[in-house]
Parts: C-alpha cells; sequence; structure tokens
C-alpha cells in the first residue's frame, strides 16, 4: 500500500492537562477548541496556510477559536496543524479522505501559499491512490465516514471509476499483491494473473464496501459492457453470502427473532431489506447468469425479511425461467409471516410454477414414425430436401428443450408434493392446485404423485368424502405401476372409486399380458375389450399401461413395497366390503344407480371372465405367500 511522507522536523505535539501544546521557545498566542480538545498552538505558522483561520482571526478578536463539526475530528485537525509546523505526518488509504476534507475544511489551497496540503494531497491521490487496486478500494470505504464532503470532492466517483476501470481491464494490467484476498509471492504473480483471467478475481474484494458504495461500483462496472454477465452474478453471490444473514431452518428460532421488538432489530431488518433489493436491482438479465438456487436462497430471504411484493415477483419470473435446475430443497421456502400456520409458502411456488408453464408449449413435441417405406423414400431425397429437414429440426430444438424441462419440473413438483403433504395445515385447494399445474403429458407415471397424495390422507385424516375424492382427481390409474397398484388396492384412505379402478386396470393389464402358450393372445370378451379402448388402453401391447417405479425423497416409513404388504386376499375384500357399506353414495352409483340399473362399467368389472380372474388371484398370490412365510 503507497504512502506518502510530508515534513522533515520531530513531533513536538505534547498534552498538558486538558491542552494540546506545542513545545517551542515562543510562547503560543492563541487557542483551538475542536470536538472538545484546546490547543495552545501559534498564529504564524497556522495563518500562513490556512484562509480560513485568517479570516476568523480578523473578524473575531476573542483568543479562542471554535471549529464546529470538524471534518475528521481530533486526528484530521492535529494532521493539518503538524503539516503547518512542518511536523513530519504520513499520508494513506486510510486517512488521506479525512485530511483532504479537513484541508478544504481550513482552505490550506494554492491561493495562501504554493504548494499547499490540499495540492499535496490532490497529487499523491491522483497518481498513487488511484493507480493502486487496494488502495482504490480502502480509500472508497473510507469515504463513508465523510459522505457530503467526499461527493462534493468528487473523491468518492474517481475512486468508483477507478476500480471499474481496473475491473474492466485485463488483470495483468492490475497489481494484485495488494490485494488482501490474494496473498501471493511475487514470483508465482504471473501464474495468479492466468488464473484470475479466467474468472471474477475482484469479486472478493469489492465484497468489503458497504451496499451504497457496492451498488454504485457494480453499476460501473455493467455499464462498461466488458464482463460476462455469469461474472457479474458471481459478484453478486459472493457479496449476498457475506452480507445476508443465514437463512434459520428452526422456526422456533425465527419466532425469537420476531418477538424482540427492539429498534435495533428493527434498523437491522430495514438494512438488510434494503441490501436485498439492492442486490436483486443488479441481478443481470440474461437466463443462467445466476443459478436458481442462488435466486431460490435470494426468495427465501425476501420472505424472511418482508421484502416488497415486486422484488419477490421478479425473483419468481427469474426463477421460473430454470426452474428445472432446481432442487426440491431449495423450493422449501419459509412463509411470508411468522404468524402463518403453514410450514412453507406454497403460493409463490404456485407462481413461479404459473410463470414456467407460460412460458413454452404446452403439448410436447411430435414425430412423424417412419416406416421401411420412409426409409428408402427418405434416401431418395434430394440434399436441398435434407437441408430444408435440417432447418425443420433446428426450429423444434427450442420447444424440445421446453419438453424436456417440463418433464424434470413434473419430477420436481411431486417431489415437492411429497415435502409440504406432510403440512396438517396445507388447504387441499393449495395441494389440488399445485398438483394440477403440471400438464398430463409431463407425467410418464403417476407413482410420485400417488406417494404424495398417500402422503397427505394420511396427515389429514380428517377429510370428508368428497375432500378424498377431489384428493385423487389428478390420479391416473393407468399410469401406476404394478408395486403401487398393489399398495393403492388395499389403501383404506383411497376413495372406493379409485380402488375399483386400480383393480379394474390391473385385471385388464392381467388379461392382456396372458398368452395360450403359442405366442399368441388370449382373445378377450367384447365387454372387456370395450372397456380397454375406452380407456385407451392395447389389449395387443402388454407394457402399455407398465411404468417403472421411480425414486422418490419420502421419508422412510413413507414409502411402501409389495413385500411390506399384508396378505391381499382377505385385505381386498375387507377393504372393498367395508367402503361400499359406509359410503352411501357410491352405493347409489355402482349398484342402484340409474333407476336400478347396473352402469356398464361396473357390470363389466364384474363380468371379467373366470380365466383372467383366477391369473389376478395368482398374481395376488405372490404378496400372500411371502407374507404367509414371514408369519
Amino acid at each position: 500500500m503507497k504512502f506518502m511522507k510530508l515534513g522533515s522536523r520531530p513531533d513536538t505535539f505534547y498534552t498538558s492537562e486538558d491542552l494540546r501544546c506545542v513545545s517551542s521557545e515562543v510562547s503560543s498566542d492563541f487557542t483551538i477548541e475542536v470536538s472538545g480538545s484546546r490547543y495552545l498552538l501559534h498564529k504564524f505558522p497556522l495563518l500562513s496556510k490556512c484562509l480560513r483561520l485568517q479570516r476568523m482571526c480578523s473578524e473575531s478578536p476573542e483568543s479562542i477559536i471554535q471549529l464546529p463539526e470538524f471534518p475528521g475530528g481530533v486526528e484530521a485537525f492535529e494532521l493539518c496543524a503538524k503539516f503547518c509546523y512542518g511536523i513530519t505526518i504520513t499520508i494513506s488509504a486510510y486517512n488521506i479522505v479525512a485530511a483532504r476534507c479537513a484541508a478544504e475544511y481550513l482552505q490550506m489551497s494554492e491561493e495562501v501559499e504554493k504548494g499547499n496540503l490540499v495540492y499535496k494531497l490532490e497529487v499523491f491521490f491522483n497518481s498513487c491512490i488511484l493507480n493502486g487496486w487496494r488502495d482504490s478500494i480502502v480509500t472508497l470505504q473510507t469515504t463513508k465516514a465523510f459522505p457530503l464532503w467526499s461527493e462534493d470532492l468528487a473523491i468518492t466517483s474517481r475512486c468508483i471509476e477507478a476500480i471499474a476501470s481496473k475491473v474492466l481491464s485485463h488483470p495483468s494490467k492490475v497489481s494484485l499483491s495488494h490485494s488482501h484476498s490474494r496473498r501471493v509471492r511475487d514470483d508465482d504473480m504471473s501464474s495468479n494473473r492466468a488464473a484470475a483471467s479466467s474468472r471474477g478475481w475482484w469479486a472478493e474484494d469489492i465484497a468489503e464496501l458497504g451496499i451504497d458504495l457496492y451498488w454504485r461500483t457494480m453499476i460501473a462496472i455493467k455499464s462498461g459492457g466488458k464482463v460476462p454477465t455469469s461474472l457479474i452474478g458471481d459478484a453478486l453471490r459472493v457479496y449476498a453470502s457475506k452480507w445476508l444473514p443465514t437463512l434459520q431452518r428452526n422456526r422456533k428460532v425465527v419466532k425469537k427473532k420476531e418477538d424482540s421488538d427492539s429498534d435495533s432489530d428493527t434498523d437491522t431488518s430495514s438494512k438488510h431489506r434494503l441490501l436485498l433489493e439492492s442486490i436483486i436491482s443488479l441481478l443481470p438479465a440474461e437466463k443462467g447468469a445466476v443459478s436458481c438456487s442462488f435466486l431460490l436462497k435470494i426468495l427465501k430471504a425476501a420472505n424472511i425479511l418482508n421484502a416488497s411484493t415486486s422484488s419477490k415477483m421478479e425473483l419468481a419470473r427469474r426463477v421460473a425461467l430454470q426452474l428445472e435446475e432446481a432442487t426440491v430443497s431449495d423450493l422449501l421456502i419459509p412463509p411470508m409471516s411468522y404468524k402463518s400456520e403453514m410450514l412453507y409458502d406454497v403460493d409463490i411456488v404456485a407462481t413461479i410454477l404459473e410463470q414456467f408453464m407460460v412460458q413454452g408449449q404446452t403439448s410436447p413435441p411430435t414425430s412423424p414414425l417412419r416406416g421401411k417405406k420412409g426409409m428408402m423414400d427418405r434416401r431418395r431425397r434430394s440434399r436441398s430436401a435434407e437441408n430444408i429437414d435440417l432447418e425443420f429440426q433446428e426450429s423444434r430444438r427450442s420447444s424440445s428443450a421446453s419438453h424436456s424441462s417440463k418433464l424434470k419440473v413434473a419430477k420436481l413438483v411431486d417431489g415437492y408434493l411429497q415435502q409440504i403433504a406432510r403440512d396438517v395445515n396445507l388447504p387441499l385447494s393449495k395441494f389440488v392446485t399445485l398438483a394440477e399445474s403440471v400438464p398430463e403429458f409431463s407425467r410418464l407415471d403417476h407413482d410420485d404423485l400417488y406417494r404424495a397424495i398417500d402422503i397427505y390422507l394420511k396427515a389429514h385424516k380428517n377429510l370428508n368424502k368428497s375432500e378424498r375424492k377431489r384428493v385423487c382427481r389428478v390420479l391416473d390409474c393407468k399410469k401406476l405401476s404394478m408395486e403401487a397398484c398393489m399398495h393403492a388396492a388395499q389403501n383404506e384412505m383411497l376413495p372406493l372409486r379409485v380402488v375399483v379402478q386400480v383393480l379394474f386396470y390391473e385385471q385388464a393389464r392381467a388379461a392382456a399380458a396372458t398368452n395360450n402358450g403359442e405366442g399368441k393372445m388370449t382373445e378377450l370378451p367384447s365387454n372387456i375389450k370395450a372397456l380397454l379402448a375406452a380407456h385407451n388402453i392395447d389389449p395387443s401391447n402388454p407394457n402399455a399401461a407398465a411404468y417403472s417405479t421411480t425414486t422418490s425423497i419420502a421419508a422412510p416409513e413413507d414409502q411402501w413395497s409389495v413385500s411390506g404388504l399384508k396378505s391381499p386376499k382377505s385385505k381386498l375384500s375387507g377393504t372393498l366390503r367395508s367402503k361400499l357399506a359406509e359410503d352411501e353414495e357410491v352405493d347409489e352409483r355402482f349398484m342402484n344407480g340409474d333407476g336400478g340399473r347396473t352402469p356398464s362399467r361396473f357390470k363389466a368389472f364384474c363380468a371379467i371372465p373366470g380365466r383372467p380372474k383366477k391369473m389376478f388371484s395368482k398374481f395376488l398370490s405372490i404378496n400372500r405367500n411371502s407374507s404367509d412365510k414371514n408369519c
């Protein structure tokens, strides 16, 4: 760090009782009072360099001169006084702002004497301070103590311009040895410069600035247009991690903070809110400049600090642009009010999903099927036709990416539903809204969605029949795996309609998968064929409704497996009998509906031929045998 020494005489200032004096053969002839301290000094050396003191002495015959609101206080005044006496003083980045403001206050300019203090400080500031990386940052930090003086003397603006110019220039032109975050030897400087050129070497150093100065500095850097947006985003992440408070996951700890009504806590919260909103205003507009995880962390802090609605909506919009990068834990956002009974803010996640869905197409991209004849025709196409096809594929690339993103987001939403389903205070409408926000084509299977519904029903056992039906309305039984169907068939929390559908689709699936030993499918009855056709199930394709079981983040006690089920024979019959007995509405619909006529679906289910029923009983006996062995 650069410094400058002025004067050559030794220090002769000393303290006598409550006065500061100068050791001299000549007695002092006037007294100056600064910030409650008195100095016994001599007129000649001070008045010869300080125009303000000259005018005050001529206007007031009093022997005591008071200097109220002196910038820099006693330390800055003593520097100026020692300079007048020719005593050696040292100027560096730590005290140049105070010395410059004090010299300006005393009017120690060239009008009074050539080579006065103001001139010497300006030369040192422009030639040394602004040329040094670390010196510029330290000097800018010290301007916080003298905001008005620093603005009037253009100290703040010149420091910001110097810092921004160094960030915009190549790292090899910046002396990194003065940066305390880059403590390296001179012989290692070349290798560190090469490494620094590929990342934001400056982010850690300017993160020491307060939010006001940091915001102005980042605006100057961004306006240069030379720094990649990814480095801007990384710098904001470094600053946020340094200054924003750590989010408390324990709600009890957070409530203790809320119960504290002290002014200091209120001021701290206001400062953090201002800091957060300033960071949000600096976020680059380009997608991918900052990670989705960082955006969601900022959103969590915005909820805790009660940031403005516009700031949170801006964050939600940015998160939606890259929602496929998020994880379930990222979406577990604390509620806006600590008095809320809900564990998480589900509304903001619903807003993010809404923003995400309106960005791309709502239907998956389709690709025409080509047979052998089409392949031969494709070979005979001209090169110009192939170019047209390439352009067509290029035009669909964005929609394909959108479809892939929706598949990832669908898995993300199902995992999120499993987490929030445990909240006993989560309203039914919010759970259903989130579940229905995902397009049907985005869910290749419904196993994870079934897990979420199962968890929600267990946590909300007081739901009535219509509410349980509403929860299960989004569930597609055709997209459940065999393991999920086995569990659902014995789930007493599910409505009877869902259980019957599960049993029907499994029985139909078993019938469709049966062969006669000669590689041909068994001819199914007409009523089964009609039901399969009504539900878009192809009997010739036994794998059409089969889906693999996916992983889940649910707790172990919320997971399910075939091996953990009880004997299906007694359980299935008991479950159906109890539900049929207690559900009068379903009884009327399935048994006595439409003037005593039995609905066609239930007739078809009851009319399934003996062979498929026997095969389905064999299918269920797998689990029964395993249960008997365990007993």
